[in-house]
């Protein structure tokens, strides 16, 4: 009764239909013995959202394990307050609640009782943020004879080759990146603050039916604050603009980042240079069986080759999607051995930084295909001039 009914409020449910929650649900499974698992218990909040709908956005309080292992029905331990709205939101019927956090390692071990995992080798994603040891600790001492394997990247190697489905919403995150981006360079005019742009920049992407996540929306010298937010300071000529932004449809989160100046600034325009050849070269680099590593190396390369090394204080890229900032994701970085496969989303965005004084930054979000990479933004990436 109760889930007939939290599933008959408007506007509630997962976003697809159940048999693609099936699907990634079964090839999570299909990987536990490779990994020496029986089971698994999700807890980082993208991934239970992967499996089963709900984003939990509930665990603030403390974790919510989404149980899998083979021949059994998904299980979720889920905190009481929340159950009714775990329920109008995932696809998965056997909800197990707990009152409060001194109750839970109980509860999930007598959860695991119930399905015959009470000494099972378990996988839990130990380097997640709403897994704390102390979780862990309580729940082996529950079931001292419970075996504990971290399992952090099984399911982010899953979840990183995009169904038709997942890309089909990739692309409508995109077009709102798209005018998002359209209304950040409209706003480029001196005496614009950045609180002003950003709501420009905002209500593109709301309007369109998406959500926003503003990563950097910066003028001036605060274009060389990493992930630096709007503030009131204003646009003058000769400034530089940057942005990165994040529109999400469902969940799902397609990136990109732009840089503008008014007027004219030598330094910048002449950094902004090395960003885009490398992002070009990271884009070339891109292709089925190459390692995520070797497009680091692409990127990175074209950086020490102009001798701008010193400007470069990040990754080349990251698998996106559902998971934007996820710890366990696949990552183009210094030595990942981590083969890309069609299918997969990645965000590269090659931002440079010249330390307090200024920032430039592109980026492209693509589809690894058959034979290269799809770039799903249409929108030009030399730098805007106002």
């Amino acid at each position: 009764m109760t889930s007939d009914l939290a599933r008959s409020i408007p506007l509630a449910g997962p976003p697809f239909e159940r048999a693609e929650y099936a699907r990634r649900q079964h090839a999570v499974l299909d990987r536990l013995a490779e990994a020496g698992l029986d089971a698994i218990a999700v807890t980082a909040r993208s991934h239970q959202e992967y499996l089963g709908g709900y984003d939990g956005s509930g665990d603030y309080f403390g974790p919510f394990p989404l149980i899998l292992a083979p021949d059994r029905e998904p299980t979720y331990v889920v905190r009481r307050y929340d159950e009714d709205a775990v329920r109008a939101a995932s696809v998965i019927d056997d909800i197990v609640p707990y009152t409060h956090l001194a109750d839970l390692p109980a509860t999930w071990a007598a959860t695991l009782r119930r399905l015959g995992l009470a000494d099972a080798r378990l996988g839990l994603e130990l380097d997640a943020w709403s897994l704390a040891p102390a979780d862990v600790a309580r729940l082996q001492t529950e079931l001292p004879g419970l075996t504990i394997i971290d399992a952090g990247r099984l399911v982010p190697r899953v979840a990183a080759v995009k169904s038709d489905p997942e890309i089909a919403v990739m692309r409508r995150a995109m077009v709102l990146a798209e005018r998002a981006v359209e209304a950040f360079e409209r706003g480029l005019t001196s005496g614009a603050t950045e609180r002003s742009v950003a709501r420009a920049v905002v209500d593109a992407i709301e309007e369109g039916g998406g959500s926003a996540s503003i990563s950097a929306l910066l003028f001036g010298q605060r274009t060389a604050l990493p992930h630096g937010q709007p503030s009131a300071g204003s646009l003058a000529a000769g400034q530089p603009a940057f942005i990165e932004i994040g529109a999400e449809v469902d969940g799902y989160v397609a990136g990109l980042c732009r840089t503008g100046i008014v007027g004219t600034h030598p330094e910048a325009e002449a950094l902004y240079a090395v960003a885009e050849a490398a992002l070009a070269a990271g884009l070339g680099a891109i292709r089925p069986g190459t390692t995520a590593g070797a497009v680091d190396v692409a990127v990175r390369g074209v950086i020490a080759t102009r001798g701008r090394s010193d400007t470069f204080r990040h990754r080349a890229g990251y698998q996106i999607g559902l998971m934007w900032n996820d710890r366990g994701n696949l990552s183009l970085e210094p030595g990942s051995d981590d083969v890309l496969v069609p299918g997969m989303t990645l965000h590269l965005p090659v931002i440079l930084f010249e330390t307090g004084r200024f920032g430039v930054g592109v980026s492209e979000t693509v589809l690894v295909t058959d034979d290269g990479a799809e770039v799903l933004s249409r929108r030009p990436r030399g730098l805007v001039r106002a």
